[in-house]
């Protein structure tokens, strides 16, 4: 028997345990996660290490339901001398909440339907790296980070980071869930010296489940330089009304306004937007959002969700209609719905044809955004504004940097300005989206 089978027998034995004492304890039902999570961080600045961390943290996870009263409580303590008097003190917190009818655990029949692929989450390799190559690898990133600046260099920080997380779950009423997960994380920031005191930062970091997924160190720490030296110069323009293309990797934070209000406790609470939207077209035909949780290795792949309920794909929105809402046990209790879940895993817009520079070339006057600065999202209204920083193109010719800019608008209106999905997802993220392009844009600057 292995060292991760010999950890989640430990688990099991002690989350039969807790069980047991709980509902000696008084609790009609309970629920124990137990997790062990060990994470490691190297920075380096100016050639220098900044920070060297390493951690290895436990928790235990207790939730107990007595008499329509909820309490929770966490402990990093799990021997079973002081864990006694830690399960009676959750259990005397239970007893002194308000009643709630809805707070449950799920019916047991949800729980059924768990997938048994394996989605290798947890990397073989990943326990194996040493102090000396995660320095090495730091270093090659810094490195070429450094000499792709050339001159233009104030400084760069550069760094890794990962994480192996293993936990188990058991419920009175039947769940049981065991995952081991693994992820890592590389990159580098720079900043530059620009015209004036103008000191443009910019970055470049990709994450993964396994290390073997990493793009070259050297063209890491390469296009954090590049990235970085293409925000010179970066000035606003007159107010316009224009094409804009948001870069795959900042789609995420655009479309993260349309999940709030998806979700059945927003809705519950009137805070939604999008409360009685179900069902309707609200978007462009060419916006299609999927939740895929069963791709292998990637960062959102899950076998279950908080409630226990098995992972599902779903068409979340399908050629602009709002398919799904985001229903947890609890709040289906209160809406009297059916609980799907309210978690999401990898979000998928399924990819077009075209690259981003095919497509400049036919949008004539348009801004690329390339990154956000600042910004809010109304989960009530839809409203929403950001800050951009992007290029400015004609006709595909690059004319010049911009920044300080802002777009506002609303996402009922935002979405139906879709008019093209590029070909480039970006997969070193949980949202695997590619660049959108949207027409009718209002930019505002001077």
């Amino acid at each position: 028997m292995n060292f991760q089978n010999i950890q989640q027998q430990n688990f099991s034995e002690l989350a039969d345990w807790v069980i047991d004492q709980t509902k000696k304890a008084g609790a009609k039902d309970c629920k124990v996660s137990l997790s062990k999570r060990r994470f490691v961080e190297i920075n380096y600045r100016d050639r220098k290490p900044e920070v060297i961390k390493e951690a290895t943290t436990q928790d235990l996870y207790l939730q107990v339901f007595i008499n329509n009263r909820y309490a929770a409580q966490s402990t990093p303590d799990f021997r079973k001398s002081t864990l006694a008097g830690f399960i009676n003190d959750v259990i005397d917190s239970a007893k002194i909440m308000e009643e709630d009818p809805f707070r449950t655990l799920p019916d047991p029949k949800y729980y059924s339907g768990r997938t048994t692929n394996d989605l290798q989450l947890a990397d073989p390799e990943q326990d194996k790296l040493s102090p000396e190559e995660r320095h090495s690898m730091v270093k090659t990133v810094e490195n070429a980070c450094l000499e792709k600046g050339g001159s233009k260099v104030i400084s760069v920080e550069a760094g890794e980071n990962d994480e192996t997380y293993e936990e188990f779950i058991q419920s009175s009423n039947g769940f049981t869930g065991a995952t081991r997960t693994t992820q890592c994380s590389i990159g580098a920031s720079m900043t530059a010296q620009d015209e004036g005191d103008r000191r443009p930062a910019g970055y470049h970091w990709v994450g993964c489940r396994y290390r073997s997924d990493i793009p070259s160190l050297q063209e890491v720490g390469n296009l954090a330089a590049l990235r970085t030296l293409d925000l010179m110069g970066g000035k606003k323009i007159q107010t316009e009304t224009l094409p804009v293309i948001i870069e795959n990797r900042g789609v995420g934070r655009v479309l993260s306004g349309l999940f709030e209000p998806m979700s059945a406790g927003n809705i519950q609470q009137k805070r939604s937007f999008l409360a009685d939207k179900k069902g309707q077209m609200i978007a462009s035909k060419l916006f299609t959002v999927q939740d895929d949780p069963f791709l292998l290795r990637a960062l959102g792949s899950m076998y279950y969700d908080g409630d226990g309920f098995p992972a599902k794909k779903r068409d979340l929105f399908n050629h602009g209609t709002l398919n799904e809402f985001l229903v947890d046990w609890y709040y289906s209790r209160k809406l009297g719905w059916e609980p799907n879940s309210g978690s999401i895993s990898n979000l998928i817009i399924p990819p077009g044809t075209r690259s981003v520079e095919e497509i400049t070339k036919d949008l004539g006057r348009c801004i690329l955004v390339t990154d956000f600065i600042g910004g809010n999202s109304n989960s009530t209204t839809g409203d929403f504004s950001v800050g951009i920083i992007g290029k400015l193109f004609d006709k595909g010719r690059f004319v010049q940097n911009v920044a300080e800019m802002n777009i506002a608008d609303n996402h009922l209106k935002f979405w139906n300005k879709l008019i093209e999905v590029g070909n480039d997802p970006w997969i070193y993220s949980q949202a695997r989206l590619p660049s959108l392009v949207f027409d009718g844009v209002v930019v505002a600057g001077i």
